[in-house]
């Protein structure tokens, strides 16, 4: 039910990470920040992306970071609700990471393209890999912080890939997001592959456009992971529309 929901489209605030003054995992407000995002009306939440992705592996938080929220939802959501693990490295990482989510009840994992040196295709055999631990969200991450470029025939590749059931689209550039879009639009299994926007700079032009036939039918942000009433919101607003 919770995959359905996430082919649907909904809100899916990327998760903060709580810190105490001396800069040590707060478990009370980082329970409470989840409990914020299940109050506000998100349909989904990715932990272990955006702000809660650069340290916390090095700092042994990871699984500590995943159990707080998977935990924190289950217990208390009282509906279908998304839990989106991010997971990141080599092929060997990405799937002891994913496994570790499979392991802590995670619906999908939401997978980095930053591998160093890595081409296309070993991107395309390491999400093959996961996949085949839970189902994959790809990621096409803005260049700014090291996303690397995609072509057309890569998003196509992917989206055939049987694992695959949405991919989050933030190169914060129009002719990038656009080229991706028509690469998952000409797969064969194009059409089950839902489209989130995480371009926090055309955030609402992504939610009520039309790109090669296809519609972003949800947001998977850090923008959204405050204020996220008003999202939920707008989201409903770009839906009616």
């Amino acid at each position: 039910m919770s995959l359905d929901l996430l082919r649907a489209g909904t809100v899916i605030p990327a998760h903060p990470l709580a810190l105490t003054a001396d800069r040590r995992l707060d478990e009370r407000r980082q329970r409470a920040l989840t409990r914020y995002y299940l109050a506000a009306g998100a349909g989904g939440l990715a932990v272990g992306v955006h702000t809660t992705q650069f340290t916390i592996r090095q700092a042994g938080l990871l699984r500590p970071v995943l159990a707080l929220a998977a935990e924190t939802v289950d217990a208390e959501a009282g509906r279908p609700v998304v839990k989106v693990a991010g997971a990141c490295g080599d092929t060997a990482q990405a799937v002891a990471e994913a496994e570790l989510a499979a392991g802590l009840g995670y619906h999908a994992v939401l997978l980095s393209p930053v591998v160093p040196g890595a081409d296309e295709a070993y991107l395309l055999r390491r999400a093959r890999a996961v996949g085949e631990v839970l189902p994959v969200v790809g990621f096409y991450l803005q260049p700014a912080i090291g996303g690397p470029r995609l072509s057309p025939a890569f998003w196509r590749a992917f989206a055939d890939l049987p694992s695959v059931v949405a991919v989050k689209l933030a190169p914060f550039d129009r002719y990038r997001t656009l080229e991706a879009v028509r690469g998952i639009a000409a797969a064969d299994r194009g059409a089950e592959v839902a489209l989130y926007t995480g371009n926090d700079d055309h955030i609402v032009g992504d939610l009520l456009g039309e790109f090669a036939g296809r519609r972003f039918v949800g947001g998977l942000l850090g923008q959204w992971a405050v204020w996220t009433r008003a999202a939920v919101g707008l989201f409903a607003r770009a839906r009616a529309a």
